[in-house]
């Protein structure tokens, strides 16, 4: 199985980042790929840019990067109780292309903050909004407070409870 894994954030160190591929690791024999959406340069959207430029290069290369995947374990940052601009950006372009943008393939939801929220404002929003654009997502699970759950050094969740909750929801894929 091949998997792709990404945080919806451009951040270099990205906690949602780290969820994804930790959790998408998780497969057993899975081979993972996982993706950095600062590398997907996009301008700002608008009908106007689509006219004069046509399909942002940089959405094209996101949706072929995304093809390739058998499954998805994709974890949203939170910016205010919404998707980080940067995100929001380059769906927006990819979904003016193919709006079945996710493709029907299975998907783990993950999402992560510093707080005791875990970001589940935007997980509730991704999930509610994904049938709409191809998304099949057999679990979703937030994490909160990030730092006192995960260790970064050892790359895992070191909390039992949120380590099986993730387990249970990747071995869904």
């Amino acid at each position: 199985m091949k998997i792709v894994a990404f945080g919806a954030s451009t951040s270099s160190t990205s906690i949602n980042k780290a969820l994804a591929e930790y959790a998408a690791n998780l497969v057993e024999g899975a081979k993972v790929t996982v993706l950095d959406i600062a590398n997907y340069h996009v301008p700002m959207f608008s009908e106007d840019v689509e006219k004069e430029i046509g399909q942002a290069e940089g959405a094209q290369a996101f949706l072929r990067d995304l093809s390739d995947a058998d499954a998805y374990v994709i974890s949203f940052a939170e910016h205010n109780g919404h998707y980080p601009a940067a995100y929001k950006n380059l769906f927006d372009w990819a979904t003016r292309i193919e709006r079945s943008v996710f493709q029907d393939k299975p998907a783990v939801y993950l999402s992560t903050s510093p707080g005791p929220g875990g970001a589940a404002t935007v997980l509730a929003a991704a999930t509610n909004s994904a049938p709409y654009f191809g998304g099949n997502v057999k679990a979703s699970v937030s994490v909160p407070s990030f730092y006192d759950n995960f260790d970064l050094d050892k790359g895992g969740i070191h909390n039992l409870a949120i380590q099986e909750q993730i387990q249970d929801a990747v071995s869904l894929l």
